[in-house]
């Protein structure tokens, strides 16, 4: 196993489960990929590098956490409801989904998108049957209520990618398994106290419970081929050979996917995203989640003692000085909580490739998780598995992987 992100964690769970002996490896001096938490110092508290979020209907996340153990509880409301506050105009509103997959939602005026009406929500009938190639623009009008005070910041979200322009059949798959299936399965998570927490340790815990080694800091240099397999690893420190009943799973970055194998078409084009965490704590009535629209900030995120800010599609923010965004957020948060309050300590983590962009184009660059190498399998958010650049679709892609690796080892019979 190359990679102890989501991805890689989800598959080496699952081969373990199936019986078969299993070691991973990653770069990184932790596990978690960009999925991970860390101790701050500045603000001398854990943070996440990033805010995260998963909704109560994801079955990958739910599986992922029971194999595991986790016990940490992901914190969010009983029911889908969603705060929006437009700093521009001062408005504020909530969007309130019922629980059940019938949307009466949208025929409550206190419950669905201010200023809009029931019909308004029709045409999305017809983003749920886009087809291949489609952007979303192609099938519903980018204006209105609903798409300016709920569509719009919650695809952005998902999508990190303009959502105009975006694939409009990743973003159906979506709403397929949320929003087409009600309130119940469209509730918003959070992990809490942090990722590491929710995910990461609970997994490292349980494949160290299994003998499941894991090397941190090693570094995959190159793969060795012979006919149509992966004969050997080349790690920066030495090389490992690939017995013949072995199997590779490669859980890492496109980019570097597609510098160790011949051939593999990788997504090619990255969206950034920026996240500010500040050493505060939000008002008693501050909601767990906030949506932002006439603002830079998209996002914001309480937890105690700590206010956390998501900007998606942030490429255009990565070469602002960090200190100028940390007062511009501020600000902005200062302004959401209705009070003015000195910027506190603060952190601004830029991640220059967080996703892949969510584009037709590039959807149709992402490979499937089965490679022209027989033993070896690709997992990432990247791979393709029908979701955009999500820890639901991780954790899906490395099952995926984990099925294929269990097929290839059954040839021989599997190494316990």
């Amino acid at each position: 196993m190359v990679g102890a992100g989501l991805a890689g964690l989800s598959a080496a769970v699952a081969l373990r489960q199936a019986g078969l002996a299993v070691a991973i490896s990653d770069s990184a001096a932790r596990a978690g990929g960009r999925c991970r938490s860390y101790f701050d110092p500045q603000l001398g508290m854990t943070i996440d590098n990033g805010n995260h979020l998963v909704l109560a209907g994801n079955p990958a996340v739910a599986r992922f956490r029971k194999d595991v153990g986790a016990t940490e509880p992901l914190a969010g409301p009983d029911h889908a409801t969603f705060a929006f506050a437009d700093l521009s105009t001062g408005a504020r509103w909530q969007v309130r989904l019922n629980d059940g997959p019938l949307p009466w939602w949208v025929l409550c005026k206190d419950r669905r998108v201010p200023g809009s009406r029931a019909a308004d929500y029709l045409p999305l009938a017809r983003l749920l049957a886009a087809k291949r190639g489609q952007v979303i623009g192609d099938l519903i009008r980018c204006e209105g209520p609903v798409w300016e005070k709920l569509l719009y910041p919650v695809l952005l979200a998902v999508l990190n990618t303009d959502p105009a322009t975006s694939c409009a059949v990743l973003a159906a798959n979506v709403l397929k398994e949320t929003l087409a299936k009600g309130g119940r399965a469209s509730a918003p998570r959070i992990a809490a106290p942090d990722l590491a927490s929710a995910f990461i340790d609970p997994a490292v815990g349980w494949l160290a419970g299994q003998g499941v080694p894991l090397a941190t800091g090693r570094r995959l240099k190159a793969l060795a081929f012979a006919g149509d397999r992966v004969s050997a690893l080349e790690w920066a420190d030495g090389r490992q050979a690939i017995a013949a009943d072995e199997a590779v799973v490669l859980a890492v970055p496109s980019w570097v996917a597609g510098e160790l194998v011949p051939g593999l078409s990788v997504p090619s084009e990255q969206r950034a995203i920026v996240n500010a965490h500040f050493a505060f704590d939000a008002p008693e009535d501050a909601p767990a989640m906030l949506g932002l629209l006439g603002a830079t900030s998209e996002w914001i995120f309480t937890h105690p003692g700590r206010v956390s800010v998501t900007i998606s599609a942030a490429d255009h923010l990565i070469d602002t000085p960090r200190e100028e965004l940390a007062m511009r957020i501020w600000a902005e948060v200062a302004l959401a909580f209705g009070m003015p309050a000195p910027l506190p300590a603060w952190q601004i983590v830029k991640e220059k490739r967080a996703t892949f962009a969510a584009t037709p184009a590039q959807e149709a660059l992402r490979p499937p998780a089965r490679t022209a190498f027989s033993n070896l399998f690709l997992a990432g958010d990247w791979v393709a598995n029908g979701l955009p650049a999500t820890i639901e679709g991780a954790l899906r892609s490395g099952d995926a992987a984990a099925r294929l690796a269990l097929g290839q080892a059954l040839r021989y019979g599997p190494r316990r």
